[in-house]
């Protein structure tokens, strides 16, 4: 087993100079691709900005610090195509509520969505499906948040045609989930977008979902989905956000979730990593008053040659806020799991509280554990604590199960169960929490 554990600089965002100098073919494929179909007016501009700076950048490389871990070069080794071609047929996902957005390849699917009966004040649509008001209340959002530069994210951008809005007035509170299906299909490149803006006082839970379009084919489907999820909790408000990714095992998944809290607000984030030959999610969390609660929860199981990587950045720039963080990963066969954890705690937000701690399960000899836990604190009156651990299962453990009667490959996923039970009993949502758990039940 390889285990590393230090910290790291700031991450970088492409700099004006690079994207003036770099070019790069692949990454101009691309965006070339996505960016044909033309929307009007400040959608088309937005998308123009965004789209000029992907084709003066470059795709990341081992030589980034940010990116050392996680080879990209794969990717340039496929043709993705954009396809809009839609089989409502075959869609292969189930409904966890009655409220639901789906879109293949990034196209809205009406025939496979619903939405229920939902209190006024809250809106649940593409983007075609809106008035022009809302259009004009989606303009002060998308794209706004930090980060919009970084090139997966700026790929996105340049190509959004449709995308998936949740937005609750002031002091709305939806009881029930809202479920957001994104499906991609073979030599696809997907680029889901999600907004979420919960007004002051207002409470929301959410699902996104990722899956592979034809799971049937022993999820051997090559595409690249590369979602970009902004979540504004204004004052006061409350997301719980579940984000599950069932990509398939030879597909690439680049993820970015960026949530920007108002004061007194609480987020809530229980990501599950599962599908993907590579697949990485960014999840950034910008402070932007006092006293927020941040809770961040991550369960990552990988197998055979996959690679996972979770990499998160916490601004905490305001007094008396709470954030708690636990990343846990299982790696099996000769899988690989990266975590890069970062929490900045500045001279003006005394009296925080903060800790992160990952956790890891190997094995296998031959499973891999890149782990960088990190705290960046000038402030002087705080309590933040992190950690990172690394083991295997105990054969003490299993032989005594074993003496209770079980057999040695139950005792072992009894073991596994337990581990990750502590991040799935934290998902607000039964059958959820029923289905993921039959999936841990079922990893080798």
């Amino acid at each position: 087993m390889n285990i590393e554990i230090s910290s790291i600089p700031n991450s970088r965002e492409v700099s004006l100079s690079d994207a003036l100098l770099n070019k790069d073919a692949y990454l101009t494929g691309l965006v070339d691709k996505v960016s044909v179909v033309k929307s009007e007016g400040w959608l088309q501009q937005l998308k123009d900005d965004a789209a000029n700076w992907v084709r003066h950048s470059t795709l990341p490389t081992k030589k980034d610090e940010e990116w050392r871990f996680t080879d990209l070069s794969a990717l340039r080794q496929h043709d993705f195509k954009v396809d809009t071609k839609i089989s409502p047929d075959s869609a292969p996902f189930t409904a966890i509520s009655d409220t639901r957005l789906v879109f293949v390849n990034g196209v809205f699917v009406k025939e496979l969505s619903a939405i229920a009966d939902l209190p006024d004040g809250v809106v649940v649509s593409n983007l075609s499906g809106l008035p022009n008001l809302d259009g004009e209340l989606v303009k002060a959002y998308l794209a706004q948040a930090e980060g919009a530069k970084e090139v997966f994210t700026a790929l996105n951008t340049a190509g959004i045609n449709d995308l998936a809005l949740i937005w609750l007035s002031r002091d709305v509170i939806v009881e029930t989930s809202i479920h957001l299906v994104f499906i991609s299909t073979d030599k696809a490149i997907s680029q889901p977008r999600c907004l979420v803006v919960a007004k002051s006082g207002s409470e929301v839970t959410f699902v996104e979902e990722f899956i592979s379009g034809n799971p049937e084919k022993d999820q051997q489907e090559v595409y690249l989905n590369n979602s970009v999820t902004e979540i504004w909790v204004d004052e006061n408000a409350k997301v719980n956000h579940t984000r599950i990714e069932r990509d398939s095992v030879e597909a690439f998944h680049i993820g970015k979730t960026v949530v920007t809290q108002a004061r007194n607000s609480r987020y809530t984030c229980n990501a599950i990593a599962l599908g993907g030959k590579l697949s990485r999610h960014n999840l950034e969390i910008l402070q932007t008053g006092e006293q927020t609660e941040t809770i961040l929860n991550g369960l990552t199981m990988i197998s055979g040659s996959q690679l996972s990587d979770t990499h998160s950045t916490l601004a905490l720039n305001h007094p008396y806020s709470n954030s708690k963080q636990l990343q846990k990963n299982i790696i099996a066969d000769k899988a690989h799991g990266v975590f890069n954890g970062k929490i900045f705690v500045p001279k003006p937000a005394q009296l925080t509280d903060a800790s992160q701690l990952n956790r890891n399960l190997l094995l296998s000899p031959q499973a891999r554990i890149d782990t960088k836990p990190q705290l960046e604190i000038t402030a002087d009156n705080v309590k933040c604590a992190h950690g990172a651990t690394v083991s295997q299962l105990e054969d003490d453990e299993i032989f005594y199960l074993q003496s209770r009667g079980i057999d040695e490959n139950n005792a072992r996923h009894l073991l596994i169960n337990a581990f990750a039970a502590e991040i799935i009993n934290k998902i607000p949502i039964p059958s959820l929490r029923q289905n993921l758990t039959q999936t841990v039940n079922q990893f080798e």
